[in-house]
């Protein structure tokens, strides 16, 4: 390190300092769609389970609600359609999960290095 200029030194330092702070600013945000995707998720379970209380009859008819009407559909449709959806914020979920701890480590490993670089440099003071 020492073989570098100050202003080289400076680039690299902005550099890994924006890497940190756009790593900083994704997990943020993706963690913030983690929250929407477990609200949605617990959504989803409540009506599930509202539902498993409506008995199965021909009486009790079902509807879907479509933006300001409502249609009607099977109970067999209604359940798999709640299936697919489970399935599929599950999938959403882990994916942004596997996302968040990426970004972790992509900032952790920047404040690493900003760290080394400043203290490398305390030493190189404290030498000369």
């Amino acid at each position: 390190m020492s073989n570098l200029s100050d202003d080289t030194l400076r680039k690299i330092l902005v550099q890994i300092q924006n890497q940190a702070i756009t790593s900083q600013k994704q997990l943020s945000l993706v963690r913030a769609q983690i929250a929407s995707k477990e609200k949605e998720r617990k959504i989803l379970t409540l009506t599930v389970r509202e539902l498993a209380t409506v008995p199965n009859d021909k009486e009790n008819k079902m509807y879907r609600g479509v933006g300001k009407m409502f249609i009607e559909q099977p109970r067999v449709e209604i359940n798999k359609e709640h299936s697919t959806l489970e399935k599929s914020l599950a999938d959403e979920n882990s994916n942004l999960t596997k996302k968040a701890k990426y970004l972790e480590k992509q900032f952790e490993e920047a404040n690493g290095q900003l760290k080394d670089i400043f203290h490398s440099q305390q030493r190189q003071a404290e030498a000369a």
